[in-house]
């Protein structure tokens, strides 16, 4: 497995934020899966929130999907250290926290 240079910097974080390299680099690798998977469909995935419970989403990226929603200004949630995904439920933008990525199916 080869690991770009955005999911290394992705594992440093997590690391640093939770302690643990061995699951810092697997969720750094599952958070570059989700993101793949975003970019190309409708990806189904769980992370934990700030209170603790575990939310499954249905989330994306594309654009022909989100455009109405998406106005291309702003600073990319990647400089806060999270994803942001289109939830295809709330027809609105959300973000989680690189740590708290549960699953990706």
């Amino acid at each position: 497995m080869v690991i770009n240079n955005a999911t290394a910097a992705r594992m440093q974080v997590i690391a640093h934020r939770i302690g643990n390299i061995t699951i810092a680099a697997a969720k750094a690798v599952q958070i570059e899966l989700l993101k793949t998977k975003m970019a190309n469909g409708i990806a189904h995935f769980a992370f934990m929130k700030k209170d603790g419970t575990i939310r499954e989403a249905f989330g994306t990226t594309q654009t022909n999907i989100a455009s109405a929603k998406t106005n291309g200004n702003g600073i990319s949630r990647e400089c806060y250290n999270t994803t942001a995904y289109f939830d295809i439920e709330k027809g609105e933008w959300r973000s989680f926290r690189w740590e708290n990525l549960v699953w990706v199916a």
